[in-house]
């Protein structure tokens, strides 16, 4: 899949960006190349505001890859543009570091990625009149408008949180132009895109026109479709694949089948939505690439393991996003301190049903605040196969990669990343496990140019990296404790990037 596209132009990319040219700047720049400065001071001083990429090395930290399972204490980090030149231990010659930079005491790990957001969707209570219908209170054509104008907020939400590249796997076909605006934008994560989800259902309270969703009844209308969707070279093609008593698992196999057959003639890999082990089952037999859900109806068995395993199949668990729906309509949200910090403030504000009157509350709403305690046992219902699954699934080797859903109503763009690690460390995750499954793994989903240079922290890859205050192997809570986030070699001093 080499259409995804190199990050940040040249003459956006400011190597330290948010910086005043005062005189402290000035002195900073004009010491000798070698002298070594501390991280907060170097992101606020060094290099004045200059478009020309200057060489630097962070100095001292421990460099924790998690692709290879490799710590590096006392490493140097050196970056040159965009890219990792190389990663080192012991004493170095200061002539080839540049800028050095001490970062004694940090924790450097390659910058985490989300496999699994919609950029059509704000995550606020608004956003899936399909799913809770709130026009009444506020249109959903006003929703859509809001949501465009606030994508640059957006992205630099997913910076502060350390994410320097995300997979949005499905929306309206203007989700080609958020790929290319990211793409474009330095304050923003390297973005792959699928197009509309082709489904076994409809949702017209989504089709302005655009509709983000879009029902296929025929093999022969998934194959026209996709071989629309190719034109705009999407990095993936996603299958909504919904299964009730009016749409049997086998009903809907053959568009599956076709789908993914034509995908694979123009070599787009195929995502599927499927949380039921049958549909599962089905789409994996038919040839999906991904898997982008948990199985939540019931345990995985062996065969179903054996099958992802040889057919190399990657499955997101998006686990926090089963508790957000449920959690928000019955007014008993607790969004973790990162979401309260990092996330849109008017989203935030928005998911508190108790603000909304009476009479313009739906039916499912009204039904979870008349009984609270019931949505909750349906989310611990819900965990209690996910989360034995995703160990199982860990444990036999299939490769695992982080992914929120974020942008569903209450899993907020960015920091909900960190409540999916708590969630994944509930089911038995060690800390570099789930570290492994938001870089090394997740950049299985990228192809081409940018899948091969991101996810790793080693020579020639993008210079993507998060720098830490504490270790995340000793609680993966450490790994939102920010300090520094560098994303296509831009820095980034982390309480910089969101106001």
């Amino acid at each position: 899949m080499a259409h995804i596209r190199k990050s940040a132009s040249k003459p956006q990319r400011k190597r330290f960006p948010n910086q005043k040219n005062n005189i402290l700047s000035v002195r900073a720049k004009s010491r000798n190349s070698d002298m070594k400065f501390s991280l907060s001071v170097v992101v606020a001083l060094l290099c004045v505001a200059t478009l020309r990429a200057e060489k630097i090395s962070l100095v001292g930290a421990t460099v924790i890859n998690p692709g290879d399972g490799k710590v590096l204490p006392n490493a140097t980090v050196v970056i040159n543009d965009d890219k990792i030149e190389r990663v080192s231990m012991g004493k170095q010659d200061a002539a080839t570091l540049g800028r050095q930079v001490s970062c004694a005491g940090k924790f450097i790990l390659p910058g985490y990625i989300d496999t699994h957001v919609h950029f059509f969707q704000s995550a606020d209570l608004f956003t899936r009149p399909d799913g809770a219908d709130f026009n009444s209170v506020r249109p959903y054509k006003d929703e859509v408008a809001w949501i465009k104008s606030h994508l640059n907020d957006v992205f630099a939400r997913y910076i502060r949180s350390g994410i320097t590249s995300v997979v949005d796997v499905g929306g309206p076909m203007w989700n080609f132009e958020v790929r290319k605006k990211a793409n474009a934008t330095a304050k923003a994560p390297r973005v792959a895109v699928a197009g509309p989800l082709i489904s076994s259902v409809s949702r017209e309270k989504l089709d302005l026109g655009d509709p983000p969703i879009v029902k296929i009844d025929t093999p022969d209308q998934a194959r026209e479709f996709v071989r629309k969707l190719a034109e705009q070279k999407p990095d993936l093609v996603k299958i909504w694949y919904i299964v009730d008593k009016d749409h049997p698992v086998d009903s809907f196999r053959p568009i599956v089948r076709a789908t993914i057959q034509e995908s694979h003639a123009h070599k787009i890999r195929v995502a599927v939505h499927a949380t039921e082990l049958e549909t599962a089952r089905a789409a994996v037999e038919e040839g999906a690439d991904v898997l982008v859900h948990s199985v939540i109806d019931k345990p995985v068995d062996d065969a179903f393991v054996k099958l992802l395993k040889d057919r190399s199949v990657i499955l997101c668990p998006t686990l926090v996003v089963f508790e957000r729906y449920g959690r928000t309509f019955s007014h008993q949200l607790n969004l973790t301190p990162e979401e309260q910090k990092w996330g849109n403030p008017e989203v935030i504000a928005s998911l508190d049903v108790t603000k909304i009157p009476q009479d313009k509350l739906p039916q499912r709403v009204k039904d979870a605040l008349a009984d609270p305690k019931a949505a909750l046992d349906r989310i611990k219902k819900t965990y209690d196969v996910a989360l034995p699954n995703l160990k199982k699934l860990e444990d036999s080797g299939v490769t695992i990669a982080a992914g929120t859903d974020a942008g569903n109503i209450g899993t907020i763009h960015g920091p909900a990343l960190f409540r999916e690690f708590e969630l994944m460390k509930q089911a038995g995750l060690t800390p570099m496990q789930i570290l492994q499954c938001a870089t090394a793994n997740a950049a299985k989903l990228f192809g081409g140019e940018t899948g091969a240079h991101v996810g790793r922290l080693e020579a020639g890859c993008f210079a993507d990296l998060v720098i830490l205050n504490s270790n995340p192997l000793d609680d993966i809570k450490n790994a939102s404790d920010i300090d520094t986030v560098i994303k296509n070699g831009v820095v980034y001093q982390a309480d910089s990037i969101v106001r």
